[in-house]
């Protein structure tokens, strides 16, 4: 009996100082999720980072744990990689400006002409693409693209382009049709009642309270464009982006230091992205 009303007295004075202590409380909820993320991503990132400064034997294939900045010098002064770096940035470019163009308009009139119940199955249109396999629908756009097919274009950097923007957009529409449904109506209603102009709606009201919205929807199709291969090597023809490069590198040609080396490359850009809308302001509104 005593001990268990002294085991009772424990908890009772562990809760009691929990109560007390909102910091704690907090930190001991948090401790497993960051613990998680930081073996499970930042030490997946860590690793990828310092394999990219080994090398492989080219006779026996073993992996040379010496210390060498060969992968990124070839990585640099290659010709042909620079190119693969900048078409893919250009290819996540066009992708998020083309989901852009589609997206807002698109998001506008679920979060602001549409009625409630009309907006629910909007919504449900925009998500239902998401549970169709990723495969399924990229091999779908090679059926449609290819020779015969609905659209016949063939394949080949357009190709990946109008693949990865149909892949993407709901990651676009969503966060947008989340930042336009927190407008308020009467700010639209007041601009209109003064004479405001769409155009001048747009520019000066619609525009700067959505673009953080905008940001975390570029973040998405941006980071997801410069990474992604599979689509490449479905719909791409014989161009190379970024992901084919570390996916040929970690297979084929068995030297997994270069693959490293190369798969630093989006998350250098991707940092650089982040700290360049960093300077706007954006991520602190999200």
């Amino acid at each position: 009996m005593d001990a268990g009303l002294d085991g009772d007295q424990g908890l009772t004075r562990v809760a009691a100082f929990l109560h007390r202590k909102a910091k704690v409380r907090l930190a001991l909820l948090l401790s497993a999720p960051l613990a998680w993320l930081g073996l499970a991503y930042l030490g997946a990132l860590a690793a990828l980072f310092v394999t990219a400064f080994y090398s492989v034997d080219t006779f026996t294939g073993e992996l040379i744990r010496t210390f060498t900045w060969a992968n990124f010098q070839d990585l640099v002064t290659g010709e042909v990689y620079r190119t693969i770096v900048l078409r893919s940035v250009g290819v996540a470019l066009a992708v998020t400006a083309i989901d852009l163009v589609v997206a807002f308009p698109m998001a506008f009139a679920m979060a602001k002409l549409a009625s409630p119940r009309t907006r629910r199955w909007l919504v449900i249109a925009v998500l239902t693409p998401l549970w169709a396999s990723y495969l399924v629908k990229a091999y779908a756009w090679r059926v449609m693209l290819s020779s015969g097919g609905l659209l016949g274009w063939g394949f080949g950097l357009t190709a990946t382009v109008l693949t990865l923007a149909y892949l993407w957009l709901p990651y676009m529409i969503l966060p947008i049709y989340a930042g336009l449904e927190r407008l308020p109506n009467s700010m639209l209603e007041a601009a209109g009642d003064l004479g405001a102009r769409a155009w001048r709606v747009f520019r000066t009201i619609v525009w700067p309270l959505t673009f953080p919205a905008v940001i975390a929807g570029s973040i998405f199709t941006f980071s997801l464009s410069l990474g992604d291969y599979i689509a490449v090597k479905i719909v791409g023809g014989r161009g190379q982006l970024i992901g084919n490069v570390v996916y040929d590198n970690i297979g084929a040609a068995n030297n997994l230091p270069f693959a490293a080396a190369v798969a630093t490359v989006p998350v250098v850009v991707m940092l650089g992205y982040l700290a360049a809308v960093r300077r706007t302001g954006a991520l602190e509104n999200l």
